[in-house]
């Protein structure tokens, strides 16, 4: 298509919503339709390009999403989980593109994302940057070569102090990649939290260790350790924009593809699966 893919930043008066904005407005074939805050943010009523530090772009911030997916084309969301079910029915209203980069998501969220996926195009990852997929690609083939009974695997991350989500969505990615190598249930195979007298490991368990400090964007690894050797597969991101121009990517890549529920896996061509 010729035409600039009209998008619409929701929760625009955060540091990613800016970030998505200044990407949006330096990137040639693509035009900020809308910019959405919730009720009451100071952002309101703001030209979106002045409140992400680039020239006005004749796009005020509003609060009525409804209005703002009309005529839209896809919206980038990097939200809340609970914000997000509420754009992913709007936006299967619209039948619109929906790249979802909001983690912390439970079940009965996924459930309505599911849904929504089966009228808009729906794409969802617990990271959007080419580098993180990739690793989630490695972390699985290790998995696979590595047996249980000799390998154990945990994920470790560490994330800015104002994150609100642990273990990360990148860190739930890698662990989902790991089980899925073993061909386990992550559920039914991770350690989340250790405290106290917790026995020695139980073999074929993928554990998870958390930090969370400073301004640290985002720092993850999978560490595979037998007896007397360790393997580590990590991934440090030192700019957010990474993940904003893997968003765009990912919207660009959903434009013409059909309804349905797709990853980052699929927009980079790293999905092995048929």
């Amino acid at each position: 298509m010729n035409t600039p893919m009209k998008l619409v930043v929701v929760g625009a008066g955060g540091r990613m919503g800016k970030t998505l904005i200044r990407l949006i407005s330096e990137t040639p074939g693509l035009a900020l339709h809308a910019a959405v805050e919730r009720a009451g943010s100071p952002a309101l009523g703001r030209d979106a390009g002045e409140l992400a530090g680039v020239p006005a772009l004749g796009v005020p911030v509003t609060d009525d999403p409804l209005q703002a997916f009309l005529e839209a084309e896809g919206v980038i969301d990097f939200t809340s989980p609970a914000a997000t079910v509420e754009f992913a029915a709007l936006a299967a209203q619209a039948r619109i593109v929906h790249i979802i980069g909001t983690t912390g998501c439970l079940a009965e969220h996924e459930e309505k994302i599911d849904a929504a996926a089966r009228h808009a195009r729906v794409v969802k990852s617990g990271n959007m940057s080419l580098g993180v997929n990739l690793l989630s690609v490695l972390v699985k083939q290790a998995a696979q070569a590595l047996e249980a009974s000799g390998w154990d695997i945990e994920v470790l991350e560490m994330h800015h102090r104002h994150k609100v989500d642990a273990p990360s969505g990148t860190a739930l990615l890698l662990g989902e990649a790991a089980a899925e190598g073993r061909g386990v249930s992550l559920a039914e195979h991770s350690v989340r939290v250790r405290d106290g007298h917790t026995g020695a490991r139980e073999e074929g368990s993928i554990g998870f260790a958390t930090l969370r400090g400073g301004s640290v964007i985002g720092e993850h690894s999978v560490l595979f350790a037998s007896e007397g050797e360790i393997v580590t597969l990590s991934h440090s991101a030192a700019d957010r924009s990474l993940f904003a121009r893997g968003a765009l990517k990912a919207a660009v890549w959903a434009r013409d593809k059909k309804p349905g529920r797709y990853t980052m896996l699929d927009v980079l061509g790293l999905n092995s699966t048929p």
